[in-house]
């Protein structure tokens, strides 16, 4: 067997026992000939599969709970350093694509509950030691069905090796290692330095966290084969779930299958989610409904739906005993590869989008484009607009995938109801491709430190008039972004070929370029002063520079300047069809109920 660096992320006194577990599965993916391992006593995973073979479920559980080997397991998941980029870059090239957030999970191996730490680990055998995964799922499943698989896996290993080094250790982890012993979450971590003079009369510090989240673009989650949300809830033994009242109508009676069929409690709490309810009073009826449901700091809330259920549950669950992690199962486009994924999650207020937020990015999106065939045209035309943005500020090569397909990637549902393999495929290919931009762009700016932040292309003015005008967020994202490569080309950032480039994309689409409350510069002008208070002072606006795929920032604007921008731009647009007006722009056009017409003052 030859030898293997050890990676960089394994860190602490007992790494030297990895060549026992998870780097021999590493090593396994390395080695061409896997069959040099089919015998090998210490690959655990064999051990555990031999066991399955002999052994009814509890004993095998009091067993393993005696095995120096299985020690040797937890106290090396511990060790790893789960936040650390290192353990991506080693593990994913080798096809690890689950076994990665597993692993930054089982970082709290000791904390864990039994269930839960069983069906990680049967998700890394799935991965890295494929021959024997059957197995561990069996195991997995009996684990959690079990009584035991309620209790952590700590009070299990002090009760079942009662003269073992257990207590002593996690004594010591007490003061050494804190969080494996007793987390808040297992998907945060965070440290800090203090240092202070004399007494105490000043105190300094540095602080930072940590926060891990996984994003998967799939197809069928709510099948019944499929274990994606089963392997969460099964453990824990129920599921929270916020689901759109428009969801619920199309797959409510799948969800209540899905959970029936996997034996887990459904506590579904179903909301009314147009964007005239994204309000606080819609956060609180949240906060209230999370009380009464009985929801802990180690149960992912379930979030069903479009981009205002996420903004507004995001919220919720933020504010939700100050950190409870939700999973987003998005239905829609502007969820799916925006809101979705997004830290940012907020609610609307006195008259204002999103004044109201906080920074709390979902443990886990999921974006199924086979929830696409239910929405409406206009639905879909409006959540374009966020992947236009990301293409035209970030990714050239997005951009002609959208100039190639056109419209037919809204009328094909993003391609779940093409009729050709191609079409299918190139929307695969789009929706991969805009999450990918959006979350290398946003997650580096995870608390939005600075602003420097090319997805708000076309996001700068638009919430001056979004909500005064009626009309749906895509279309008003898509007159900011039409308008700023006008201002781009003005400037000489961009070509007039690269701007018309841009418009005609936006028009290809029924997006608008052009609305008429755009004729009040004053109203335009007063929205940007907020935005640059907002913004630390600074207006930041993302614009198209350079070219077509890279992004500049515009920090000045008068008021007289914009008013002749504007002006420029209105006759520019008479020239798309219709006027540079958008197909169903308005909230009332594709039946929502009209923001403008409602008071937001207080939510």
């Amino acid at each position: 067997m030859r030898d293997v660096e050890k990676p960089s992320f394994v860190k602490g006194p007992h790494s030297d026992r990895l060549h026992l577990d998870i780097l021999r599965w590493i090593m396994q993916l390395q080695n061409s000939d896997r069959s040099a391992f089919a015998d090998s006593p210490t690959l655990l995973p064999e051990v555990l599969a031999g066991q399955l073979q002999t052994i009814d479920p509890k004993q095998g559980l009091a067993h393993l709970l005696r095995d120096a080997e299985f020690h040797s397991l937890a106290e090396t998941l511990r060790q790893v350093d789960a936040f650390s980029p290192e353990l991506s870059a080693h593990v994913l090239p080798l096809g690890g694509t689950e076994a990665v957030p597993a692993l930054r999970q089982l970082k709290t191996v000791y904390a864990m509950r039994t269930g839960k730490l069983f069906t990680l680990l049967s998700g890394l055998a799935e991965q890295l030691a494929p021959t024997i995964a059957e197995d561990w799922e069996v195991l997995a499943q009996e684990v959690c069905q079990h009584e035991m698989g309620k209790v952590q896996l700590r009070h299990l290993l002090v009760e079942h090796n009662p003269d073992g080094p257990f207590e002593r250790l996690f004594a010591e982890l007490e003061v050494s290692d804190p969080h494996a012993i007793y987390p808040t979450s297992s998907y945060r971590s965070s440290t800090g330095a203090v240092s202070w003079t004399g007494d105490g009369e000043h105190i300094e510090a540095v602080m930072s966290t940590s926060a891990m989240t996984e994003i998967r673009i799939t197809e069928g989650v709510l099948e019944l084969g499929d274990l994606t949300l089963a392997r969460v809830y099964q453990p824990l033994g129920r599921c929270v779930c916020v689901v759109d009242q428009n969801v619920e109508e199309h797959y409510g009676h799948r969800l209540d299958a899905y959970f029936a069929h996997h034996d887990i409690v459904f506590d579904k709490l179903v909301y009314r989610a147009m964007e005239v309810d994204k309000g606080i009073a819609t956060v609180e009826r949240l906060l209230g409904d999370f009380k009464q449901a009985g929801v802990s700091r180690e149960e992912p809330v379930l979030v069903v739906g479009g981009g205002v259920l996420t903004d507004t549950a995001g919220l919720a669950c933020a504010l939700y005993h100050r950190n409870t992690p939700y999973i987003m199962l998005a239905t829609s486009i502007v969820a799916g590869i925006d809101a979705g994924p997004s830290p940012r999650t907020c609610c609307d207020g006195f008259g204002y989008k999103n004044l109201f937020g906080a920074y709390h990015t979902p443990v886990l999106t999921i974006t199924d484009r086979t929830f696409f065939p239910s929405l409406r045209i206009g639905w879909l035309r409006h959540g374009v607009a966020e992947i236009i943005k990301m293409a035209v500020v970030k990714d050239l090569e997005l951009f002609e995938l959208l100039e190639e397909t056109g419209f037919d990637l809204v009328t094909s549902h993003f391609g779940a109801s093409a009729k050709t393999e191609d079409l299918r495929d190139r929307g695969q290919r789009v929706l991969a491709a805009a999450m990918r931009s959006y979350v290398n762009a946003e997650y580096g700016n995870l608390y939005e430190t600075h602003q420097c932040r090319p997805h708000a292309y076309g996001h700068t003015w638009s919430p001056g008039f979004e909500i005064p005008s009626g009309m749906l967020h895509g279309h008003a994202v898509a007159c900011g972004m039409g308008w700023g490569a006008y201002l781009s080309c003005e400037l000489g950032w961009i070509s007039p070929a690269e701007r018309d480039r841009i418009m005609r994309l936006i028009s290809t689409f029924e997006l608008s370029l052009w609305h008429p409350i755009l004729e009040d510069a004053d109203r335009i002008y007063a929205a940007q002063l907020k935005v640059i208070e907002k913004r630390g002072g600074n207006l930041a606006a993302p614009l198209p520079k350079g070219t077509i795929g890279q992004c500049g920032y515009l920090n000045r604007l008068s008021l007289d300047d914009m008013r002749a921008s504007l002006q420029g731009y209105r006759s520019l647009c008479a020239d798309y069809p219709r006027g540079g007006l958008g197909v169903e722009a308005h909230c009332a056009e594709v039946g929502l109920e009209d923001p403008s017409t409602v008071a937001h003052f207080g939510g």
